[in-house]
């Protein structure tokens, strides 16, 4: 009965997004001899162009398939209901976050057949890409616009509180010293500066105990959110809150603007140092040009130097759904994104590093991002991290965020707020296993 209301749910959403014209509409390109396919990405603005220029290139260089890209907002959620309602798009861009729950779903395609014949294998990509499109063995995705993550920190204001602009923190001790260092009150006593906030931009609250060596799951069936070293990186979120008080930082933080506007807290000089991605650069040379910026790996515990190999990554991906109408031609196309000539195409024009072993020359002398070499590097360390590979991830993540604020607050320490977490997402995920095991010895 759900698959089936699912089903009729997904047809009068998509009639109605071809109605107002979501869909692309048949007409004489349709007539030209191509096999033309559908392709839906969630970007827009700067990113969209990069992707619609390698899409041009992939067009011009050959007269049997034709894409047809469209820019569709909550992307991930219309993918869910077409392939519901029979009419999924050829290819679709999605995140790796998206891929454990909708493999999980039978709703994208593998692809290790493909892979195989096209000669394609974990040795052509920097690792940590390749391993963030695989789910339980089995591979449902290749990248396409990757990210690694690092400290930007603003060179001027350290140069005003002497310390040394070309030299960032490497631990977290330093981090906490330059902080307290570069933190600035008038004279009511109110935050002006902040040297660095565990809350901005507030996009990776559930990564913390990582950068202690934490682990948020065991990879298969335990929920280790309460680790001693995930504790002690929520304890450290809490010292910010601790040293500088809750409503004083409420109180400075009701000033920030927009991530993209030249009022974003880092661009506007408010806040010292932050953790951002490869993307960063884009938003310093469109709202702040001229700011003098750098940006290294981010520190760890001086205690522990194993963890300086420790780093976050993420990764656009592209899929083909299951139901898809034309999957050879479709694979076609991600397969030109992932040549080096693609890639580099779309990566430069999106401002990111490539997530592909091999890189040209011209590539890395002329991209924008001056620190482009040290995302590169950061993520071909040994310990990187992204977010776990479970259905249940969307579930977690807002467990996790319920818990930051606890933690942040002071209505829960770390370890009462972390333990709840553990509590509730191992019965949630004890309860998916055991649906999962009973679906598999079914006929």
């Amino acid at each position: 009965m759900l698959n089936r209301a699912l089903r009729i749910v997904g047809l009068v959403l998509l009639a109605a997004l071809m109605y107002v014209g979501f869909t692309r509409q048949p007409g004489p390109a349709a007539e030209d001899g191509k096999i033309h396919i559908s392709y839906w990405e969630k970007w827009t603005g700067f990113e969209g162009e990069a992707m619609r220029a390698v899409v041009e290139e992939f067009n011009r260089r050959q007269d049997r398939i034709h894409v047809d890209m469209l820019t569709i907002s909550q992307v991930d959620n219309k993918l869910l209901l077409s392939t519901a309602g029979g009419v999924p798009p050829d290819v679709v861009g999605l995140w790796n976050s998206n891929l454990s729950s909708f493999a999980d779903k039978k709703v994208l395609l593998p692809l290790d057949d493909y892979l195989e014949r096209a000669g394609i294998s974990r040795e052509d990509y920097i690792p940590a890409y390749y391993d963030l499109c695989e789910y339980e063995g089995v591979m449902y995705a290749l990248p396409s616009a990757p990210a690694s993550h690092g400290l930007h920190w603003n060179k001027r204001l350290f140069r005003e509180t002497g310390l040394d602009p070309e030299r960032p923190p490497r631990t977290m001790e330093e981090l906490d010293a330059y902080s307290e260092r570069l933190t600035k009150r008038d004279e009511s006593g109110h935050l002006i500066l902040m040297g660095f906030l565990p809350t901005e931009p507030g996009w990776w609250n559930w990564a913390w105990g990582c950068y202690f060596g934490g682990r948020l799951w065991n990879g298969e069936d335990t929920i280790t959110i309460d680790s001693p070293a995930n504790v002690r990186g929520y304890e450290w979120v809490e010292s910010y809150a601790e040293r500088y008080g809750v409503t004083s930082l409420q109180l400075f933080q009701s000033g920030f603007g927009n991530f993209s506007s030249p009022q974003n807290a880092f661009l506007s000089g408010k806040v010292a140092m932050v953790l951002q991605g490869v993307w960063m650069s884009n938003f310093i040379d469109k709202y702040a040009p001229g700011m003098e910026w750098g940006a290294a790996p981010f520190p760890y515990p001086a205690d522990s130097p194993e963890l300086a190999e420790v780093a976050s990554v993420e990764a656009d991906v592209l899929c083909i759904p299951v139901g898809a109408r034309h999957r050879e031609e479709a694979f076609e196309f991600i397969r030109f994104v992932n040549s080096q000539e693609g890639m580099e195409l779309l990566c430069m024009g999106q401002g990111k590093h490539t997530p592909l072993a091999e890189v040209s020359e011209e590539f890395l002398a002329e991209h924008p991002n001056p620190y482009i070499e040290v995302f590169i590097d950061v993520a071909k360390r040994s310990r990187t991290f992204s977010n776990p590979k479970t259905p249940l991830w969307s579930e977690y993540l807002s467990e996790m965020n319920a818990a930051f604020d606890e933690i942040w607050l002071g209505e829960a320490s770390a370890e009462e707020a972390l333990g709840r977490v553990r509590a509730r997402v191992q019965q949630k995920l004890d309860r998916h296993l055991e649906q999962k095991a009973l679906r598999e010895e079914r006929p």
